[in-house]
């Protein structure tokens, strides 16, 4: 009767525990491939601005931009997704070091790291964001309503509504600006506005700019309708903004999966799928003594 060795006992366990080894990421690529996305995400997304794709703007034209020019942007705003994660995603897998893998899920574990990739630059796109935003929203009379509770899509109407041909130096009209602008804001309600608040907008407007009762009340019927369009068109660009940004993000972590994949097969020398053909020109042979996995 023959005895097996413990030796070969011994490695058989051993090889068994190196296959269930939990594996975890590599954050060097995943924080290359961010700052890639992320870079070339801020290069395409002034390139369209400055074209006039933006999807928002503090210029007073901008209001009378057409739904049109709201989809192209948002249209854009996905290609632009599309390129930059993608990219960045490639640059995620390329970078990794390669892993020998017994259960055959390298391109698995590539995507991974190109989602994380895309996570971290999303991450660093909101904190740009934020500080950019901050530092452009500082006071400003031009492009900044006299009050922080008056929403500037009402600046101009508010503005229309209290000219007057006289009125004396240093006039606070603050408070008069915030309840009109509580007033217009329910312009866009089912219901309207009421018409003691019709009623009481005219008697403001009489007695601040000094116009005759009819035309206070032509006035004020003419504020609130385009209060009620302005309204309108700045909730519909906030749907479409809304929904193209969540798409562009979606999409994008999509494509730093494709991507990661598809730099990961470039890294291990193997060509990637037929639609990406072109990028074949990094296959330079299989590697061949990959490292084993961690």
């Amino acid at each position: 009767m023959a005895i097996e060795p413990i030796t070969g006992i011994a490695s058989e366990t051993a090889t068994a525990s190196n296959l269930t080894r939990p594996w975890g990421l590599q954050w060097t690529p995943i924080v290359v491939g961010a700052f890639v996305a992320t870079s070339l995400s801020l290069i395409l997304i002034s390139f369209g601005t400055a074209l006039g794709l933006g999807m928002a703007s503090a210029a007073p034209t901008w209001r009378d931009a057409s739904v049109a020019l709201w989809l192209l942007s948002g249209v854009y705003l996905i290609f632009q997704s599309l390129i930059s994660f993608g990219c960045g995603g490639y640059f995620a897998g390329r970078v990794r070091p390669p892993y020998a893998s017994a259960t055959d899920d390298i391109e698995t574990r590539d995507g991974l790291h190109g989602v994380a990739a895309w996570a971290l630059a999303v991450l660093m796109g909101a904190v740009l964001t934020a500080l950019i935003a901050g530092a452009a929203n500082g006071p400003s009379a031009t492009t900044q309503p006299p009050s922080a509770s008056e929403p500037s899509v009402l600046s101009y109407e508010l503005d229309h509504l209290f000219r007057a041909p006289r009125r004396p130096p240093n006039v606070d009209l603050t408070g008069e600006r915030a309840e009109a602008t509580r007033i217009l804001a329910t312009a866009s309600s089912h219901g309207g506005v009421l018409p003691e608040d019709r009623t009481y907008l005219v008697q403001q407007v009489t007695a601040l700019t000094g116009v005759a009762a009819s035309d206070a009340e032509r006035r004020v019927d003419t504020t609130l309708a385009n209060a009620k369009s302005a309204i309108s068109r700045a909730r519909a660009a906030s749907i479409i903004i809304a929904f193209s940004a969540a798409a562009a993000l979606l999409f994008g972590a999509a494509a730093a999966w494709v991507g990661a994949e598809a730099g990961g097969r470039h890294r291990d020398g193997e060509p990637i799928s037929e639609w990406m053909a072109h990028s074949n020109r990094w296959h330079k042979g299989r590697v061949a003594d990959p490292r084993p996995l961690p």
